[in-house]
């Protein structure tokens, strides 16, 4: 089954600009098949996949091999394997720059963003993959449920069962923490990444207190917050900062906490199955965390997100900013959702232009003025429109 992408147009256009062009994220996002789309509309365009030993090979001398391919796009697959290659690409990209000339794969790690930008600066322009978001998958009222259960793992949505579904996001977990945290150079043993995965899964939407942690873990407060870096530089986790703003308030200062596929969030908590969601303590603050996660995806990049809390009560899940506009999203598992007194607090100290009550509802309305409950399913045409 094929499903469109929506990041395919922002590669394409990007290749026609930059000379280099990466595509970062998790694996089994769908990076390769994306990357080999994008390739058909360069003629003789070149793949070589960095953890094959034979295309390794043929980049004994890289300089040399590559220079042969100058008028060709080069996709290389898996770049992390080998990062002295982006010396040998500036150099290259240095001698001719001409856009579309390279198409860089790589699972997220600090190190190698770190090389790619210090290496290639003005040379290239970054896309993340994430998982698929609601716009991709179009799902209807009923699909939606076990959308939210089974996360956007292109391998676990398109699973034939929930039980193969659940069983394929727990080789997941294990293969990042076992193989792919290790190829990044992170020397932290599996065992441990996982029981803390777990805590945080636990913990899920929460605020992020290092010492309150560190003491239930027996570790020190920096050690758990590498741990927290570790996570969420390979795209596992989201950190959602609070607002700071001159409001004359007591504002909640420290962030928010989430894993950031809702499907893996499930199986780290051995949630299975929409009866066992429904019936968890976690159900609220999951559906809080992927209505978060497609905003994310979805709205554009020049919006800023953070959430409002103050000390006196005031609260909104999420604030969207850009320029002097904002945004206002509560985030509801309810059919008939009743906001609460420190929703209201938040829109009179905020002064938002709008606010979005997000809700597992099959139709909107309005509640107030400028303040409108609408399905997670319209979420797209909401944060096209605003």
């Amino acid at each position: 089954m094929m499903i469109n992408r929506r990041l395919l147009s922002s590669i394409e256009h990007s290749l026609t600009e930059f000379p280099a062009v990466a595509l970062l994220g998790p694996r089994q996002t769908g990076k390769t098949t994306l990357a080999r789309i994008a390739a058909n509309k360069h003629p003789n365009s070149l793949y070589l996949d960095l953890e094959r030993p034979s295309d390794l090979a043929k980049l004994t001398d890289s300089e040399f091999f590559l220079s042969r391919h100058a008028d060709q796009l080069i996709v290389l697959d898996e770049i992390q394997r080998q990062p002295e290659l982006f010396a040998a690409l500036r150099s290259l990209i240095d001698e001719k720059r001409t856009p579309g000339r390279f198409l860089l794969l790589g699972s997220a790690s600090p190190q190698l963003l770190r090389q790619a930008s210090e290496s290639l600066a003005g040379r290239i322009s970054f896309h993340e993959l994430a998982p698929f978001d609601i716009s991709e998958i179009q799902p209807s009222l009923s699909e939606l449920q076990n959308f939210w259960l089974r996360g956007g793992y292109p391998l676990s949505w398109l699973a034939q069962s929930d039980k193969s579904s659940f069983a394929w996001r727990e080789s997941f977990i294990a293969t990042h923490l076992e193989r792919d945290i290790p190829s990044f150079g992170i020397r932290v043993p599996g065992t441990t990444l996982r029981r803390f995965w777990q805590m945080l899964a636990h913990l899920h939407g929460q605020l992020w207190n290092a010492s309150r942690l560190a003491a239930g873990f027996g570790v020190s407060a920096p050690t758990v917050q590498h741990y927290l870096d570790i996570l969420e530089a390979t795209y596992m986790l989201r950190r959602l900062p609070s607002l700071q703003a001159n409001l004359g308030k007591r504002l909640v200062k420290s962030p928010k906490v989430y894993v950031r596929d809702s499907g893996i969030l499930h199986a780290l908590l051995d949630i299975a199955s929409l009866d066992e969601l429904a019936g968890h303590p976690i159900v609220g603050a999951s559906w809080e965390g992927w209505v978060l996660e497609q905003i994310a995806q979805l709205i554009e990049s020049q919006w800023q997100l953070s959430f409002y809390r103050t000390a006196s009560g005031a609260e909104m899940d999420v604030v969207a900013e850009r320029g002097k506009r904002k945004i206002g999203f509560e985030i509801k598992f309810s059919s008939a959702p009743s906001p609460s007194k420190g929703f209201w607090l938040a829109i009179s100290d905020l002064k938002l232009d709008h606010t979005y009550i997000v809700a597992p509802v099959e139709n909107g309305y309005p509640l107030a003025a400028n303040v409108d409950v609408v399905p997670a399913a319209e979420l797209v045409k909401v944060l096209q429109a605003i």
